[in-house]
Parts: C-alpha cells; sequence; structure tokens
C-alpha cells in the first residue's frame, strides 16, 4: 500500500459502513476487560481506526499499537494518543506475557508466515489473555480486490481455528461475518467485474451505508450472544491462549 492508500483508509475508516461494523466485532471479545485497567494490542493496527474505537469503548485500557508500514505508523500516530511502534506482527518488539488482549483486524491474511503470526501472538499474551481475529474468508473468492491490497491467502474458518489451536488457543468463538451483504460481494467481485477494477474500501451513498451498517449490526447482535455465523465473507474468531 501507499500513501494515497493509508491517506484514503485513514479518511473513511471512521465512516464506512464496513469499518464501524469490523470495531464493533472486534470489541466483542473484549468485554469481560470492561471496566478493568487491561493491556491491548492492535497488532497491525494501520492509521488506527480500531485502536479509537477501543478507547472510545474504554478509556481504562492501556494500548498499543504495531505496524510494519512506516506510513500506517505515521497516520496511527496522528489519530490517536497511544505508542505506535514500527514493526512485524511476526516478530513483534513486546516482552512475552506483556497484553491482557491482542486484536488483528484484516492483517492476517498479507502475512507471509501466519503460523509465526500465531506464534508471537501466543508469546506476548498472558495466559487466560483474549486473542481476536477478523480475515478474509474462502480462497475461491479470491478477486481484484486481493491483488489489490496485497493479500496472500483467504482463510476457511476451520483453518485458522486449527492454526491457533496448534499454538495453544483455545477457541471461544468460530464464526463467519459479512453474511447478510456477501450474495453481493460475489455478484460484485466474481460475476460483474468492473472494467476498471479498485479497492472496494471507499465511500458509499448514504443508503447503502445506512442499510449496510443496519444488516452489520445484526449480525455483531448474533456474534455477541455466542451465535457462529454459517459463511461470509470474512472469518472472524475468539479465543484464549490457555498456558
Amino acid at each position: 500500500m501507499q500513501f494515497e492508500d493509508y491517506r484514503d483508509l485513514a479518511a473513511i475508516e471512521d465512516s464506512m459502513w464496513y469499518f464501524h461494523a469490523l470495531h464493533q466485532r472486534m470489541l466483542l471479545p473484549l468485554q469481560p476487560l470492561i471496566g478493568k485497567p487491561a493491556t491491548i494490542l492492535d497488532a497491525g493496527c494501520g492509521t488506527g481506526g480500531l485502536i479509537r474505537a477501543m478507547h472510545k469503548r474504554e478509556p481504562l485500557w492501556s494500548i498499543s499499537g504495531v505496524d510494519v508500514s512506516a506510513i500506517a505508523c505515521d497516520f496511527a500516530r496522528q489519530r490517536t494518543q497511544v505508542p505506535i511502534l514500527q514493526g512485524s506482527v511476526e516478530a513483534l518488539p513486546f516482552e512475552a506475557g506483556r497484553f491482557d488482549a491482542v486484536t488483528n483486524a484484516d492483517v492476517i491474511y498479507m502475512v507471509g508466515d501466519p503460523e509465526q503470526a500465531v506464534r508471537e501472538w501466543a508469546r506476548v499474551l498472558r495466559p487466560g489473555g483474549i486473542l481476536a481475529i477478523n480475515t478474509a474468508a474462502y480462497q475461491w473468492m479470491w478477486s481484484y480486490h486481493d491483488d489489490l491490497i496485497g493479500t496472500r491467502h483467504r482463510f476457511r474458518r476451520s483453518e485458522l481455528a486449527a492454526l491457533l489451536r496448534r499454538h495453544g488457543f483455545e477457541i471461544t468463538l468460530c464464526s463467519y461475518a459479512v453474511l447478510l451483504v456477501f450474495p453481493l460481494i460475489i455478484a460484485r467481485r466474481k460475476l460483474f467485474v468492473p472494467a476498471k477494477p479498485s479497492s472496494d474500501v471507499k465511500p458509499y451513498p448514504a443508503l447503502i451505508e445506512s442499510l449496510f451498517g443496519s444488516l452489520a449490526s445484526l449480525e455483531n447482535g448474533l456474534l455477541g450472544r455466542g451465535i457462529p455465523l454459517p459463511a461470509g465473507n470474512s472469518v472472524f474468531i475468539a479465543a484464549q491462549r490457555l498456558h
């Protein structure tokens, strides 16, 4: 991603329906930490949108961010008041057992070695610590969008769950997400590909934003009750480090 991509992301992630729904979804596994001075790492923080959502939800949390991109880190520092370090999620610059929770929102599908990334997240979590991951689903959904944003692999739900279990995690919620608009995403990316493809991360008309946002809120309501979704454009998994 180039400077312009991060600039556009920073401009849209506080308002676009997708990011609002994503951030609310990522907060669901963190509910047990509400009201507590917990330490949280956003691994792959991008331009800081999720950090802003977490700080708004619970000011007591001590949040840190890390991202491999110097450009993303600069934007995140401008948009948040938390420590932001440049570094890879595959080699985190933190000591073992530092955090009560680690979040990873739409990052692991761009990582060269997901096994090493999960190993690192387990290392920096304390025993019983919470891990929340959202990532792109289904290799058969690969499209122009993935080529443009640098996707390396789209996951099945069972595949990601097995990866976490191999590194000492107990799965507490294993679901897909973005189900209700999934047929429209399939149509856009697989059937009616635009003549000049561009990333789907962009502003949409207010009516679409409102409709898609309402559908996403309905889904998050189900996930918040522990009800997994059977399919969707994303995989969403919450887990705890066992030892």
